[in-house]
Protein backbone atom coordinates (compact mmCIF):
# COMPACT_ATOMS: atom_id res chain seq x y z
CA UNK A 1 0.00 0.00 0.00
CA UNK A 2 1.42 3.32 -1.06
CA UNK A 3 1.82 5.76 1.81
CA UNK A 4 0.93 9.38 1.07
CA UNK A 5 3.42 12.02 2.11
CA UNK A 6 1.74 15.13 3.43
CA UNK A 7 3.20 18.66 3.67
CA UNK A 8 1.97 21.77 5.42
CA UNK A 9 -0.33 23.65 3.05
CA UNK A 10 -1.62 20.54 1.21
CA UNK A 11 -5.34 20.38 0.52
CA UNK A 12 -6.90 17.24 2.03
CA UNK A 13 -10.24 15.46 2.37
CA UNK A 14 -11.28 13.48 5.46
CA UNK A 15 -12.18 9.89 4.54
CA UNK A 16 -15.21 9.12 6.71
CA UNK A 17 -16.54 12.63 7.09
CA UNK A 18 -17.69 15.53 4.95
CA UNK A 19 -14.70 17.69 5.80
CA UNK A 20 -11.87 19.20 3.83
CA UNK A 21 -9.22 21.79 4.46
CA UNK A 22 -5.51 22.64 4.45
CA UNK A 23 -2.78 21.09 6.58
CA UNK A 24 -1.48 23.51 9.22
CA UNK A 25 0.69 21.19 11.35
CA UNK A 26 2.17 17.68 11.25
CA UNK A 27 3.28 15.76 14.36
CA UNK A 28 4.32 12.19 13.43
CA UNK A 29 1.04 10.47 12.40
CA UNK A 30 -1.21 13.28 13.66
CA UNK A 31 -2.09 15.94 11.14
CA UNK A 32 -3.87 19.19 12.00
CA UNK A 33 -6.07 20.69 9.32
CA UNK A 34 -7.84 24.02 9.11
CA UNK A 35 -11.29 23.34 7.67
CA UNK A 36 -13.05 25.69 5.28
CA UNK A 37 -15.34 26.58 8.20
CA UNK A 38 -12.35 27.84 10.21
CA UNK A 39 -11.95 24.94 12.66
CA UNK A 40 -8.61 23.31 13.46
CA UNK A 41 -9.03 19.54 13.78
CA UNK A 42 -6.57 16.67 14.34
CA UNK A 43 -6.65 13.47 12.30
CA UNK A 44 -4.49 10.40 11.86
CA UNK A 45 -2.67 10.47 8.51
CA UNK A 46 -4.59 7.32 7.46
CA UNK A 47 -7.88 9.25 7.75
CA UNK A 48 -6.89 11.83 5.12
CA UNK A 49 -6.63 11.87 1.35
CA UNK A 50 -4.42 14.37 -0.41
CA UNK A 51 -6.35 16.48 -2.89
CA UNK A 52 -4.06 17.17 -5.82
CA UNK A 53 -6.30 19.50 -7.77
CA UNK A 54 -9.96 20.27 -7.03
CA UNK A 55 -11.04 20.43 -10.68
CA UNK A 56 -9.34 17.15 -11.66
CA UNK A 57 -10.76 15.41 -8.60
CA UNK A 58 -14.33 16.06 -9.75
CA UNK A 59 -13.52 14.88 -13.25
CA UNK A 60 -11.75 11.72 -12.06
CA UNK A 61 -14.77 10.43 -10.15
CA UNK A 62 -16.34 9.03 -13.34
CA UNK A 63 -13.10 8.56 -15.24
CA UNK A 64 -13.64 4.83 -15.82
CA UNK A 65 -17.42 4.90 -16.31
CA UNK A 66 -19.69 6.71 -18.68
CA UNK A 67 -22.22 9.01 -17.09
CA UNK A 68 -25.04 7.43 -19.12
CA UNK A 69 -24.20 3.95 -17.79
CA UNK A 70 -24.19 5.19 -14.19
CA UNK A 71 -27.55 6.93 -14.66
CA UNK A 72 -29.09 3.86 -16.32
CA UNK A 73 -27.84 1.62 -13.48
CA UNK A 74 -29.45 3.88 -10.91
CA UNK A 75 -32.75 3.98 -12.81
CA UNK A 76 -32.86 0.22 -13.42
CA UNK A 77 -32.52 -0.72 -9.76
CA UNK A 78 -35.93 -0.93 -8.20
CA UNK A 79 -36.27 -0.02 -4.58
CA UNK A 80 -36.85 -3.14 -2.62
CA UNK A 81 -39.38 -2.82 0.15
CA UNK A 82 -37.74 -3.79 3.40
CA UNK A 83 -39.09 -6.96 4.95
CA UNK A 84 -40.79 -6.55 8.27
CA UNK A 85 -39.24 -8.38 11.15
CA UNK A 86 -41.10 -11.54 12.07
CA UNK A 87 -42.19 -10.10 15.42
CA UNK A 88 -43.33 -6.85 13.81
CA UNK A 89 -45.65 -8.75 11.46
CA UNK A 90 -47.56 -10.19 14.39
CA UNK A 91 -47.68 -6.97 16.39
CA UNK A 92 -51.19 -5.65 16.87
CA UNK A 93 -51.87 -2.68 14.68
CA UNK A 94 -54.73 -1.32 16.77
CA UNK A 95 -53.93 0.19 20.15
CA UNK A 96 -56.41 1.82 22.49
CA UNK A 97 -54.92 4.07 25.16
CA UNK A 98 -57.32 4.19 28.10
CA UNK A 99 -55.36 6.67 30.21
CA UNK A 100 -57.91 9.23 31.32
CA UNK A 101 -55.89 12.20 30.02
CA UNK A 102 -56.14 10.63 26.54
CA UNK A 103 -59.93 10.41 26.73
CA UNK A 104 -60.90 13.81 28.09
CA UNK A 105 -59.42 17.29 28.29
CA UNK A 106 -60.13 17.70 31.99
CA UNK A 107 -61.20 15.49 34.85
CA UNK A 108 -62.52 18.42 36.85
CA UNK A 109 -65.84 17.49 38.41
CA UNK A 110 -65.44 13.78 37.60
CA UNK A 111 -65.45 11.18 40.33
CA UNK A 112 -63.30 8.07 40.15
CA UNK A 113 -66.45 6.16 39.16
CA UNK A 114 -67.12 8.61 36.30
CA UNK A 115 -63.55 8.22 35.01
CA UNK A 116 -63.71 4.42 35.23
CA UNK A 117 -67.06 4.40 33.42
CA UNK A 118 -65.64 6.58 30.63
CA UNK A 119 -62.64 4.26 30.26
CA UNK A 120 -64.80 1.12 30.17
CA UNK A 121 -67.28 2.63 27.71
CA UNK A 122 -64.37 3.60 25.45
CA UNK A 123 -62.90 0.09 25.72
CA UNK A 124 -66.24 -1.54 24.86
CA UNK A 125 -66.85 0.80 21.92
CA UNK A 126 -63.34 0.22 20.51
CA UNK A 127 -63.59 -3.54 21.02
CA UNK A 128 -66.89 -3.72 19.14
CA UNK A 129 -65.40 -1.55 16.40
CA UNK A 130 -62.49 -4.01 16.08
CA UNK A 131 -64.90 -6.94 15.91
CA UNK A 132 -66.97 -5.22 13.19
CA UNK A 133 -63.82 -4.39 11.19
CA UNK A 134 -62.60 -7.98 11.60
CA UNK A 135 -59.36 -7.02 13.33
CA UNK A 136 -57.54 -9.90 14.93
CA UNK A 137 -55.63 -8.21 17.72
CA UNK A 138 -56.13 -5.12 19.83
CA UNK A 139 -53.99 -3.80 22.66
CA UNK A 140 -55.70 -1.92 25.46
CA UNK A 141 -53.23 0.27 27.33
CA UNK A 142 -54.54 0.72 30.85
CA UNK A 143 -51.44 1.49 32.89
CA UNK A 144 -50.39 -0.17 36.13
CA UNK A 145 -52.05 1.91 38.85
CA UNK A 146 -54.03 0.02 41.47
CA UNK A 147 -55.31 -2.51 38.95
CA UNK A 148 -59.00 -1.55 39.10
CA UNK A 149 -59.28 -0.75 35.38
CA UNK A 150 -57.38 -3.91 34.45
CA UNK A 151 -59.73 -6.04 36.53
CA UNK A 152 -62.82 -4.37 35.05
CA UNK A 153 -61.43 -4.88 31.54
CA UNK A 154 -60.99 -8.59 32.26
CA UNK A 155 -64.67 -8.78 33.32
CA UNK A 156 -65.64 -7.00 30.10
CA UNK A 157 -63.55 -9.29 27.89
CA UNK A 158 -64.87 -12.42 29.63
CA UNK A 159 -68.40 -11.51 28.48
CA UNK A 160 -67.40 -12.19 24.85
CA UNK A 161 -67.21 -15.79 23.61
CA UNK A 162 -64.96 -15.00 20.66
CA UNK A 163 -62.18 -13.28 22.64
CA UNK A 164 -59.08 -14.35 24.49
CA UNK A 165 -57.07 -11.82 26.48
CA UNK A 166 -53.62 -11.90 27.97
CA UNK A 167 -50.75 -9.65 29.01
CA UNK A 168 -49.41 -7.60 26.11
CA UNK A 169 -45.76 -7.59 25.04
CA UNK A 170 -43.80 -6.73 28.19
CA UNK A 171 -40.88 -5.20 26.30
CA UNK A 172 -43.15 -2.75 24.54
CA UNK A 173 -45.84 -2.01 27.14
CA UNK A 174 -44.53 -3.21 30.49
CA UNK A 175 -47.26 -4.47 32.82
CA UNK A 176 -49.76 -1.80 31.81
CA UNK A 177 -51.44 -3.33 28.77
CA UNK A 178 -53.71 -6.22 27.83
CA UNK A 179 -53.76 -7.78 24.39
CA UNK A 180 -57.04 -9.13 23.04
CA UNK A 181 -57.22 -11.77 20.34
CA UNK A 182 -60.50 -11.86 18.44
CA UNK A 183 -61.59 -15.14 16.83
CA UNK A 184 -63.12 -14.22 13.49
CA UNK A 185 -64.90 -17.48 12.69
CA UNK A 186 -67.65 -16.96 15.26
CA UNK A 187 -70.97 -15.75 13.83
CA UNK A 188 -73.17 -13.29 15.69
Amino acid sequence: MKRTIFKIGDSVLVLDDDLSGHITAIDRDTITILTHDGFELNFNNRELVKLENQSTFSKDIFKNASLQRVVSEKESKKRETPLKKVKARYEPSFEVDLHIHQLTNTTRGMTNHDMLTLQLDTAKRQLEFAIRKRMQKVVFIHGVGEGVLKLELEYLFDRYDNIKHYEANYQKYGLGATEVYIFQNVKF
